[in-house]
């Protein structure tokens, strides 16, 4: 884990320790979608530069407000700048290196995972059957705390490569599992 993750999970265990209010689930998204940055690798090509930024894309009613902006801000990975995009529409989804599905898309996501399924994005939902529609990495709240669910078929055929680090953290399931 890089010096940069490491001072945001203290940073929000402090800020929750110091309000003695519990980090929300969202936060807590937000925080595993910044560290995806750091222990999946695309393939170069997805890249038109070697400084090209790295999208992470919101797609539906954002839960995150500035939550999410603030994680990444001046933040850069293998060289490459993060930058958030907010999407209300499918359009433009295919350009995102992150794909977040946010639970207001629970019922229009299938066919968006259909537009990249060719592309090397990282799609990320927190709803039921995500990973068996073809997700990659579905959010769930076990015990209380949140989980990391990953569809190691989807994320072969989108020609990413996740981390050890993050497999080892994860409940590993293959298509028709959720």
């Amino acid at each position: 884990m890089s010096n940069v993750a490491r001072g945001l999970i203290l940073l929000l265990i402090f800020t929750c320790t110091a309000s003695r209010a519990a980090p929300s689930e969202y936060q807590l998204e937000a925080v595993f979608l910044f560290n995806f940055t750091q222990f999946v690798e695309w393939p170069a090509q997805v890249f038109e530069h070697n400084d090209s930024p790295l999208l992470i894309c919101v797609v539906g009613e954002d839960p995150f407000g500035d939550y999410l902006d603030n994680i990444v801000r001046g933040e850069i990975v293998g060289g490459h700048p993060l930058i958030i995009q907010r999407h209300r529409d499918t359009d433009k989804v295919a350009q995102c290196h992150i794909l977040f599905f946010a639970r207001s898309e629970q019922n229009t996501y299938k066919s968006v995972l259909q537009t990249v399924k060719d592309r090397s994005v990282l799609t990320v939902a927190g709803f039921e059957g995500f990973a068996l529609s073809g997700g990659i990495i579905r959010f769930v709240i076990v015990d209380n705390k949140l989980r990391l669910r990953i569809n190691l078929n989807a994320m072969r055929e989108a020609r990413l490569n996740i981390s050890s680090k993050l497999l080892r953290q994860a409940e590993l399931i293959g298509n028709g599992e959720d």
